[in-house]
């Protein structure tokens, strides 16, 4: 797994993305983060539209191994 910065981060705001694709990217995230948290904003139960809001901590150090 690479290590991730802040600048590769925006690629989240392009789409489409396959729903494997987008997966893979944001668990790349996840690991390289320090800390994360989610949020559901809204369902729409009728159409099963859904927003989610993570936040997190990308980490910095450059020692930093990211689990395997």
């Amino acid at each position: 797994m690479n290590k991730w910065s802040i600048k590769d981060i925006h690629w989240l705001e392009k789409s489409p993305s396959s729903p494997s694709r987008f997966n893979w990217r944001v668990s790349e995230v996840l690991f390289n983060s320090t800390n994360c948290r989610c949020k559901v904003d809204s369902i729409n139960p009728t159409t099963g539209e859904y927003r989610i809001v993570l936040q997190g901590t990308l980490d910095t150090d450059d020692n930093y191994n990211p689990p395997n």
